[in-house]
């Protein structure tokens, strides 16, 4: 597995909007990061424990079949 990157906020330098901008965009690079490994995480649970994870699948199937709009 990878190490996640660190990012460096440049916001010192900037002022006033565009330092909310930088850190919004760094904000949204984290996330992605985030979203990246979380889902590399569930994949790498679901292949180590197959029952579990089709258990899993069969609980969301009924969250789904019984939500309401």
């Amino acid at each position: 597995m990878h190490e996640p990157q660190r990012t460096e906020d440049t916001a010192g330098a900037v002022s006033g909007n565009a330092a909310a901008e930088e850190s919004e965009a760094a904000r949204r690079r984290r996330r992605a990061q985030f979203l990246r490994e979380l889902h590399e995480a569930k994949e790498l649970r679901n292949r180590v424990q197959p029952r579990r994870a089709r258990a899993e699948r069969m609980r969301q199937a009924v969250r789904m079949r019984t939500f309401r709009w």
